[in-house]
């Protein structure tokens, strides 16, 4: 199958990703099930606008892929910074997120900008902000609507243009429910909220992603093109896909490395449910 270019086009693949740590994680999107057209077009929508996005989907989905192309498609000249919201530690989550001026944390001789001066211009792609602690994300929602931030140390706030694409995979209002998500902060959000569907809800992606990851991992392994077996066809399709397009991935790749012939059968997936 022949895939090209994103909007009105049917792929989104990002292939400089594997130069990065996001190299383990899904890194392709298409938008041929009705449900993935729907969310083209809503994406399309958001990104020329100057809106907040929270992109709501399971793990392994590709929200960092919707995050991107977002940044890509807003024309915004800085830079796109990804932050997991899981790896900030709690004690220094004010100095990482807004930065810090010298002499501030241990004697430090140089200032830091942070995560947010860093995407000043840009988009900042918080991953699972859920995991942002709550004592920041009143901070983080003051930086968004007065456009400045005050490092740890500083005297005077300055002033800063981003763009906020958060990313959950978890019910948010649920946590901020229970107490510990800022409801401001979530309201905010939801300015741009998008829908990722998990794989098992937009079958007609399936069979395309397959044929696309065949070939790349065919260049990889420097191998000639294999068909999938209608068989092989069946199976993918009828799968659950609970690891969603990280795990479809995973599983084409490991048929490749079994399989030397010119057809991916049944017996090659290593899936639950195949047959041995």
């Amino acid at each position: 199958m022949t895939f090209q270019n994103p909007f009105g086009q049917p792929l989104l693949t990002f292939p400089e990703l594997d130069k990065s740590p996001l190299s383990i994680r899904a890194k392709a999107l298409v938008f041929i099930d009705p449900r993935s057209q729907q969310l083209r077009q809503a994406l399309e929508h958001l990104a020329p606008q100057a809106l907040p996005v929270l992109i709501r989907g399971e793990t392994g989905t590709g929200k960092e892929l919707l995050a991107r192309q977002i940044h890509r498609a807003s024309d915004r000249a800085g830079l796109f910074v990804s932050v997991n919201c899981a790896a900030i530690s709690p004690t220094y989550a004010d100095a990482e997120l807004f930065g810090y001026s010298a002499g501030t944390l241990g004697g430090t001789a140089s200032s830091r900008a942070g995560w947010f001066g860093s995407a000043n211009g840009g988009t900042l792609y918080l991953d699972e902000i859920a995991d942002l602690p709550l004592e920041i994300q009143g901070k983080l929602l003051a930086a968004l609507e007065n456009r400045e931030v005050t490092r740890v140390g500083a005297q005077q706030p300055q002033a800063v243009d981003v763009r906020l694409v958060a990313a959950t995979s978890i019910d948010l209002a649920r946590v901020v429910r229970a107490g510990r998500f800022n409801e401001r902060l979530y309201q905010y959000l939801l300015e741009g909220a998008l829908e990722l569907p998990p794989l098992r809800e937009r079958r007609g992606d399936i069979l395309p992603l397959a044929e696309y990851f065949v070939g790349i991992y065919c260049v990889r392994l420097q191998r000639p093109l294999p068909l999938i077996s209608e068989a092989a066809q069946r199976l993918l399709e009828a799968h659950a896909w609970p690891g969603n397009t990280r795990e479809l991935e995973n599983v084409i790749h490991f048929a490749l490395l079994v399989n030397d012939g010119d057809e991916i059968l049944p017996e090659d997936l290593d899936l639950p449910d195949t047959a041995r």
